[in-house]
């Protein structure tokens, strides 16, 4: 039965009616000057994280367990303002990590780029950073590098339409050496060989995109499970490559010097990329092509070799030598072959000696020095 007594009101007096007027406002945001001055400051925007999209197909996403290794890497280094994103959920790597990715097992870039299928994951993710790995299924269909390089034009065109302040990183694809393609190891190479060129004319000061090898040192027999796929130690290695790369982005802001925002002072970025010439018992001579990715001139740069399997590097020309006891080689420009214009590059060679057969590989690593 419904119950029909009447509720009895406290009797109010006109002296309080300011205080119950102020009470029923609060909940419609409605406060008086005092009590909005006396509120304090939304600092939700200043706190926003920084959000990265891991671009590409399954050695991005399935599982791309390198995302992982990078991920943990960041937070160990206090990188801890940051959010993966993307429309796909994490598959396992048994890691704790922030999975979120748009690794597409199967994709080809091209098709992406002609289906227009990356502006509503863009919509739905809005990245600060993206980092790309992606192209190794249009050069196993044989898709020639032009082709590629233009749907990476498509590509970056709809980030920035996204974000007019994108940051991209893009990878020189790890090498693939697949049973059923022996012409993949090559494209791969021929494709890589394009890809700092190109970085260099799409980077502006505002949305830099930055060149990462990761072909260098990275060995299909060792480090993948099916000659394209990364293994245990593979996700290692591509996780290393990426770190410092994404890092030197995180830890630069809008406004800082160096900042790649900063017109006045762009950042400066060049790749080094390692190549076998020869191999005899007992060594082998290599070459080492030195590239400005940046938008701006390098008056000189430095490249640090770490051959693999135990190789020593004991002679270089076109550059000054350091080795350190660990087998890791530093080696300087010369002088004269130190100031690279945008897009441009050098070349200096070396020889290694080796303790027993050993396929000639090693990672590179470059920095770059500011013209004065």
């Amino acid at each position: 039965m419904r119950d029909t007594r009447r509720l009895r009101l406290p009797r109010l007096s006109i002296r309080s009616l300011p205080g119950l007027l102020a009470a029923l406002l609060l909940p419609l945001g409605l406060l008086t000057p005092a009590a909005a001055a006396a509120s304090p400051p939304d600092a939700t925007a200043a706190a926003d994280p920084v959000r990265i999209m891991p671009l590409g197909d399954s050695i991005t996403g399935s599982p791309g367990c390198w995302r992982a290794l990078l991920w943990n890497r960041l937070q160990d280094a206090g990188h801890t303002g940051i959010d993966f994103v993307g429309t796909l959920p994490p598959q396992g790597c048994g890691i704790a990590h922030d999975g979120d990715n748009e690794g597409h097992g199967g994709e080809l870039v091209t098709n992406v780029a002609s289906q227009g299928l990356l502006p509503a994951r863009l919509a739905a993710t809005r990245p600060d950073i993206v980092v790309m790995h992606f192209g190794t299924n249009d050069v196993w269909s044989n898709i020639a590098p032009d082709r590629i390089l233009a749907a990476y034009d498509t590509l970056l065109a709809q980030m920035r339409e996204s974000n007019p302040d994108i940051r991209v990183l893009v990878a020189q694809l790890i090498p693939m050496n697949p049973a059923t393609c022996a012409a993949c190891a090559q494209r791969v190479v021929d494709l890589n060989a394009r890809i700092p060129a190109w970085a260099a004319g799409a980077h502006t000061s505002r949305s830099p995109v930055v060149v990462v090898d990761q072909w260098t040192g990275f060995d299909t027999a060792t480090d993948t499970y099916d000659g394209v796929h990364p293994d245990a130690s593979g996700d290692e290695k591509i996780a290393a490559r990426w770190f410092p790369a994404l890092a030197a982005q995180l830890e630069s802001t809008p406004g800082d010097p160096g900042d790649p925002g900063d017109p006045g002072d762009p950042t400066l970025t060049c790749t080094a990329s390692f190549r076998s010439v020869s191999v005899w018992q007992g060594g082998y001579q290599a070459e080492v092509t030195v590239r400005n990715t940046s938008a701006a001139p390098v008056r000189g740069w430095t490249v640090t070799l770490r051959p693999a399997d135990g190789a020593r590097v004991t002679q270089v020309w076109n550059g000054t030598l350091k080795p350190a006891a660990d087998g890791t080689a530093t080696v300087a420009d010369a002088g004269w072959n130190g100031a690279l214009a945008p897009g441009a590059s050098t070349a200096f060679g070396l020889i290694a000696t080796t303790a027993g057969p050993a396929a000639p590989a090693a990672t590179a690593d470059c920095a770059a020095t500011p013209a004065s």
